[in-house]
């Protein structure tokens, strides 16, 4: 990545609309968006930071190409540190190329994945997270997701990070001092006061840490797999709670094969909902049916089935009430026991054979259900936002009620667990009277990877793993 030319990108989704934001960001930005656009007015009243009416023109022929807006921002209070130039154009995808294209001819190169907001960082416009909140941003599909995304926008983990690190560094400034004035009569902390604030910080770290479950909660939401034996109705249950006709619904055994995957909103918090094949026994061999009628599709799509469900937080459990409980029935309350969801006692239109104290192993809601007749599909959205909600009191309690920054990224999480490593080290060696030599790398460990989560002490590849998730115009 070249920091002394010139870039350009539409900052706008792909695609037709009614307006597209062309950015140029650079050394030549300003002279190349003058170059091929014109302000109406006369350019001596052209100000910066300002929009202008004008035309993009091509310089080779005059020829007039969009009437859009234009602002320039220069060096250094603009979004990349360095100068910057919009065009405010009409939204055609054949127009966005012919205007991109202009500003190339005149000496700019397409943005890489990233790039602005890599500038950005590097010029000192923003720290990593920041920048990570900005994708996050784009991203959300929650207001707990968008929440957290703008708190980290705004600096609250930077800042919570910051301070961790200070004490690091406030320490290792003792230790420091403690080698390089070992021979004279300086009042410095004992190593008892030294292993006591370790301690404090070490804590401090801890809760910022253990603030992972909540904060990946909060962004990404919480995954519920709809587990049952074949024929329970799960598949209509999905597509009821979606309100739209996700998975394909039959009479026929083994119509789910694969795992059919959507969203929902529950207060601010998003589940990703998670059809499974029907769990029953049994399996074929090279694609045939066995002699209990399972081919090797659906022996696959049940392991799936399993592994999802093991993964998924919740457990969202459906029975036939018209059926007499069966072997099929007792391997999804194993499969479920000890876990948080709800069960479903689905076709309750159908007179009832199975009632809930045939599903005594089941530690979760049981609710009567109808998914032919759409009964029961609010208490069920009540029920699955109670689960997700006390799965984020969970994360609480780990995290810190208290705390009120949480991590979701597994890039924090891993700095953070080094951290924590290096002071638990360091509180060791100052309890063991070791050399103040030895306490000191430890600390500098600590505050190297504090320092990495805000881009204080980044590297190259560290910066290509953040900057890599974005997309062309970020």
């Amino acid at each position: 990545m070249y920091l002394e030319d010139t870039i350009v990108a539409p900052v706008t989704p792909p695609g037709t609309g009614a307006v597209a934001i062309i950015r140029l960001s650079g050394p030549n930005a300003i002279r190349i968006m003058r170059a091929i656009w014109r302000p109406i007015r006369p350019r001596g009243t052209f100000r910066p930071y300002a929009l202008y009416l004008g035309e993009v023109r091509n310089p080779a022929t005059g020829a007039s190409i969009d009437r859009a807006l234009g602002v320039v921002m220069p060096a250094p209070k603009s979004l990349t540190g360095e100068d910057v130039a919009e065009l405010h154009c009409h939204g055609g995808v054949y127009l966005i190329r012919r205007v991109i294209a202009l500003a190339m001819a005149h000496g700019a190169r397409m943005a890489e994945p990233g790039e602005f907001s890599r500038r950005a960082f590097l010029n000192g416009r923003m720290d990593l997270t920041e920048a990570e909140a900005i994708a996050d941003l784009v991203a959300a599909r929650s207001d707990s997701a968008l929440e957290q995304a703008i708190a980290q926008l705004g600096g609250a983990l930077a800042e919570r990070v910051g301070r961790l690190r200070a004490g690091v560094i406030g320490i290792r400034a003792h230790l420091e001092a403690e080698i390089d004035f070992a021979d004279e009569d300086v009042n410095l902390p004992s190593r008892e006061q030294i292993a006591a604030a370790i301690a404090d910080l070490a804590a401090d770290v801890r809760v910022l840490h253990d603030s992972f479950a909540r904060g990946r909660l909060m962004r990404d939401g919480a995954r519920a797999t709809i587990v049952g034996k074949p024929n329970v109705g799960k598949s209509t249950i999905l597509n009821l709670l979606l309100g739209a006709e996700r998975a394909i619904v039959t009479p026929i055994p083994g119509t789910t094969r694969d795992v059919i995957e959507d969203s929902i909103s529950l207060g601010p918090y998003m589940l990703v909902l998670q059809d499974t094949a029907g769990i029953r026994d049994g399996a074929g061999r090279e694609g045939s049916a066995g002699s209990d009628g399972i081919g090797e599709a659906e022996r696959i799509g049940i392991e799936r089935a399993l592994a999802h469900a093991a993964a998924a937080e919740l457990v969202l459990a459906v029975f036939d009430s018209s059926q007499p409980f069966e072997a099929e029935d007792l391997r999804v309350i194993q499969l479920c026991r000890g876990r948080r969801g709800v069960a479903v006692l689905n076709k309750r239109d159908l007179p009832a054979v199975l009632s809930g104290e045939n599903l005594s192993g089941l530690a979760m809601p049981v609710l009567p259900f109808s998914a032919l007749k759409a009964e029961g599909v609010e208490a069920l959205r009540n029920e699955l936002q109670s689960a997700v909600e006390a799965l984020a009191g969970e994360g609480d309690r780990r995290g810190g009620v208290n705390e009120p920054v949480a991590i979701s990224r597994e890039r924090h999480r891993q700095a953070l667990a080094t951290a924590l490593e290096a002071l638990e080290g360091a509180g060791r060696a100052a309890l063991s009277a070791l050399p103040a030599e030895l306490i000191a790398v430890d600390m500098a460990l600590a505050a190297e990877a504090l320092g990495a989560i805000t881009g204080a002490a980044g590297v190259e590849d560290v910066l290509d793993a953040v900057f890599r998730e974005f997309c062309i115009g970020k």
